[in-house]
C-alpha cells in the first residue's frame, strides 16, 4: 500500500512535544516531495510523506513549523537522539582537518572507534572490521562463516542455517538468509545450502501449542529434525558452516525463548559451528541491553552492526574472534568507505553518549511504561490488536482484521497516516501484511514524551478502526 501525498486538512494538534498547524503534508513541502516522487523508484517512495527540515533531540520538524514526537530513530540509528553538541563538535572537528575520506589508510578517528567498539564487545570478540551499511555486514559474516567452515570441514562444510521471517539487509547474500520469500523471488536460483528454519515464536508456535510452556526442547528437536531432513542423514552437522539469527526478528520484535538460544549456542559450539547474531536493528542499548543478545545468556562467534552504531552517518561493523576474523590475508578484505573519519568521529561520539548518559539503564526503565501504553491500547481494540511485543525502547503492535489473527493491512497504514497527522513520526507498517506499527524513539526520550506519542498512537488506532470498521 502507499499513503496518500495530498495535503489534508486535520485537526490542529498542540501539546509540549507536538504541533501540528498545517494541513499534512504541509503544503509548501509537496514541491519537494513531487521531485522525489518523479525521480526516484515507486519502491522508495515508502513512508508517511513528510519533509524532514530539522530535528532536535526526539523532535522532528517540518518547514512549516510543524513538529512531531519521534517514534522511529530514523529506522533504529538515532538512538542517542538529534542535533547532540558532542557529536556536531566531532563531526566539525574532523571536517576541518580536510580528512574526508581515506579508503584504507590509517586515521586517527577509526583508530579510537575500533579500540572503543573493542571495549564494549564481549571478550574473546576482540577483531572489528569496519563496512558501511547492515547489508554489507552480514554477507560479510556469510563469507567469514563459509570460508572458516572450510578450514574445518572442507568443502562441505559450508551451510548455513537461518530462520523465517528474518531480515538481513537487501543485497543478494543478505536476501538469501532472509526469511521473507517475496524479497528474494527475483533471485530465482537460491543457494541450496541456505536453510530456511521454523522460528521458534510463541505467538506463532511451530509445533502448535498456545503460548510459552517451557517447550525449548520439543522446539529446538523440531530444527534439528528439520535439518536432518533436509540434509538427508544423522551426519549432517559436518556440513554446516554457521548459524545467523537476529537477535530480535525486526519486524515485530521477536525475540527466541531463552531456552531455546541455550541450546543453540551449545549445540554449535559441540559441532563447530559458528553462532553469528545480527544486531544491526537491536544493539546499541536499544533492548535495555548494550546488545540485545545479551538477554539470552550468550556469546556469539561473530556480531553484526548497523544503525545505531554510528547514530547518523553510514557505517557498519563486524565483530568476532581473531581467529575468524583474521582468516584473510592482507588485500583480501577492502571496503572503499571503511572506517571513514568522519563516520567513525561521530560514532565515536555516540557512543561515548550511550555510556556517559546510561542510556542502556534508560532504555531498560522505560520497557514497564512503553509496555504499559501498548497495553492500554491493546484493551481499548481486543478485537484488532495482535500480538504486542516490548522490550526497552522497541516495541511492535500487530493489527488484525476483527477477531482474526489475520493482518489487517489497510488498517495499519490508515492508523500510521493518521497518528502523523496527529503528530507521532512513525515509519511504515512491517512485519507480517505489513499490518506492525514500529514504536522505536530515541533513548533519551523522556517519559512524558513516550506517554504523550503513545496517546496519540492510541487516539489513531480507535479512530481508523471505527471508520474502517
Amino acid at each position: 500500500m502507499e499513503f496518500n501525498w495530498q495535503p489534508r486538512e486535520v485537526p490542529e494538534v498542540s501539546t509540549p512535544y507536538r504541533r501540528i498547524k498545517t494541513k499534512i503534508p504541509a503544503p509548501e513541502t509537496v514541491p519537494f516531495l513531487e521531485r522525489l516522487r518523479r525521480i526516484e523508484p515507486r519502491a522508495t517512495l515508502s513512508q508517511p510523506p513528510i519533509l524532514w527540515h530539522r530535528a532536535e533531540g526526539f523532535s522532528i520538524y517540518d518547514r512549516a513549523g510543524n513538529k512531531w514526537v519521534d517514534f522511529t530513530s530514523g529506522v533504529l540509528v538515532a538512538n542517542a537522539g538529534y542535533k547532540r553538541e558532542k557529536m556536531h563538535e566531532a563531526m566539525l572537528s574532523q571536517l576541518e582537518t580536510g580528512v574526508w575520506h581515506t579508503f584504507l589508510f590509517a586515521n586517527e578517528p577509526r583508530a579510537r572507534f575500533v579500540e572503543k567498539l573493542r571495549e564494549v564487545a564481549p571478550p574473546g570478540l576482540d577483531v572489528v572490521f569496519l563496512l558501511t551499511t547492515g547489508s554489507e555486514s552480514t554477507e560479510h559474516a556469510l563469507k567469514l562463516m563459509r570460508t572458516f567452515g572450510q578450514t574445518r570441514g572442507g568443502k562441505r562444510k559450508i551451510g548455513i542455517v537461518c530462520f523465517e521471517g528474518a531480515f538481513h539487509g537487501r543485497t543478494l547474500g543478505a536476501q538469501q538468509i532472509g526469511g521473507t520469500p517475496y524479497l528474494k523471488e527475483w533471485i530465482v536460483n537460491l543457494d541450496p545450502d541456505i536453510h530456511m528454519a521454523p522460528f521458534p515464536d510463541c505467538h506463532r508456535c511451530p509445533v502448535g501449542k498456545e503460548g510459552y510452556a517451557e517447550c525449548e526442547d520439543e522446539c529446538f528437536g523440531q530444527l534439528l529434525s528439520f535439518l536432518e531432513e533436509r540434509l538427508g542423514g544423522k551426519d549432517y552437522q559436518g556440513r554446516l558452516a554457521g548459524v545467523i539469527t537476529e537477535s530480535y526478528q525486526g519486524g515485530e520484535a521477536r525475540f527466541m525463548p531463552k531456552g531455546y538460544v541455550e541450546r543453540l549456542a551449545e549445540w554449535c559450539r559441540a559441532n563447530q559451528i559458528l553462532l553469528t547474531f545480527d544486531e544491526v536493528q537491536a544493539g546499541f542499548g536499544r533492548t535495555g541491553k548494550f546488545f540485545a543478545f545479551e538477554h539470552y545468556g550468550v556469546e556469539p562467534d561473530l556480531i553484526c552492526c548497523g544503525k545505531g552504531i554510528s547514530g547518523c552517518l553510514p557505517l557498519s561493523a563486524v565483530i568476532g574472534r581473531g581467529e575468524i576474523m583474521r582468516q584473510f590475508p592482507p588485500g583480501a578484505l577492502t571496503n572503499t568507505h571503511s572506517g571513514n573519519p568522519i563516520s567513525c568521529a561521530a560514532a565515536l561520539a555516540h557512543l561515548e553518549l550511550i555510556l556517559e548518559e546510561d542510556l542502556v539503564s534508560k532504555a531498560q526503565a522505560l520497557e514497564a511504561v512503553l509496555r504499559e501504553e501498548a497495553e492500554a491500547i491493546a484493551r481499548a481494540c481486543p478485537d484488532i490488536v495482535w500480538p504486542i511485543r516490548v522490550r526497552g525502547l522497541v516495541g511492535a503492535i500487530g493489527l488484525v482484521e476483527p477477531n482474526t489473527k489475520k493482518p489487517a493491512v489497510a488498517l495499519a497504514f490508515a492508523a500510521v497516516q493518521r497518528a502523523v497527522e496527529k503528530g507521532l513520526m512513525l515509519f511504515a507498517p512491517v512485519g507480517p501484511g505489513p499490518a506492525t506499527i514500529k514504536i522505536n524513539p530515541p533513548l533519551i526520550i523522556t517519559e512524558d514524551a513516550l506517554r504523550d506519542g503513545m496517546a496519540a498512537l492510541r487516539e489513531a488506532i480507535v479512530e481508523c478502526r471505527r471508520e474502517l470498521y
